[in-house]
């Protein structure tokens, strides 16, 4: 496996900026209302946030168990590794290391780590058709794809490119998925956006679905951005599109009922 370059790179600009500006909207209704103390608008967006979390939560266990005691089991995990990570945004911490990976692997993953504790996979794993990277190739790997991400200015483009190759790469024997989206969360809640969370089945077998094919043809042509990349790319951006406008909306709503009861 060889990952792909930074520089083949190839998403549409407009379908990030328009997130960003979703972002600074909120931004702006947070800072400059006149109908509003700001703190009224910081709350809400700060509770807006907070349910987007509980939401990822209940979403991420249904699409991660396979019945109600493990649903219940991971959602502890899992509500546990957001609170680390919120923390260590408090502290101004931006997940940039191979030592945070596994962290989080331990967090949110803790009977598999239990069987490898700080280590990655030692035995070939497949998804699907597609065979992941043997083992001993693993570890420069992982060193490759954070220097890599070192290279990716924007961090909606660098949070995707990295859920994308990680998957690519898998790492450990169990846990990839929700190690990966972790991270990928922690990427974009340190630099002011929601968290991605997939809504439904539908959507989660058209993101694995999507990823197989872009992994194949990544086979087929190393290093080569391709249409499938393409697809990867804009339904994560749809899903960060989505939770935006559900925090803007949100505080844009206050601001409407405060103006009416002036």
């Amino acid at each position: 496996m060889e990952l792909l370059p930074v520089n083949e790179i190839n998403v549409d600009p407009s379908k990030v900026l328009e997130v960003e500006q979703i972002m600074k909207s909120t931004f702006r209704l947070i800072t400059f209302s006149r109908q509003h103390l700001a703190d009224d608008l910081l709350n809400t967006y700060l509770a807006s946030t907070t349910d987007l979390k509980e939401l990822l939560s209940i979403k991420n266990a249904q699409m991660e168990a396979q019945n109600e005691q493990e649903a219940e089991d991971y959602l502890v995990s899992l509500n546990e590794t957001l609170l680390f990570v919120a923390n260590d945004i408090k502290h101004h911490v931006d997940f940039t290391a191979e030592v945070q990976l596994f962290q989080l692997f331990r967090l949110i993953s803790p009977e598999s780590h239990a069987q490898h504790p700080n280590r990655y996979r030692d035995k070939l794993v497949q998804i699907g058709s597609y065979i992941c990277p043997e083992p001993n190739k693993i570890p420069a790997l992982v060193s490759e794809l954070f220097y890599n991400m070192s290279a990716i200015k924007n961090p909606i483009i660098r949070a995707i490119y990295f859920h994308h190759e990680l998957i690519r790469i898998h790492p450990f024997l169990d846990g990839n998925g929700r190690t990966t989206r972790i991270a990928k969360n922690w990427i974009l809640m340190y630099n002011l956006f929601p968290p991605i969370f997939i809504r439904d089945e539908e959507e989660k077998t058209r993101y694995i679905d999507t990823l197989s094919k872009s992994f194949s043809q990544l086979e087929r042509n190393p290093k080569k951005w391709n249409s499938e990349l393409t697809s990867f790319f804009n339904q994560e951006i749809g899903r960060l599109r989505f939770n935006s406008l559900l925090v803007y909306e949100s505080i844009e709503k206050l601001g409407e009922i405060r103006t009416t009861d002036d």
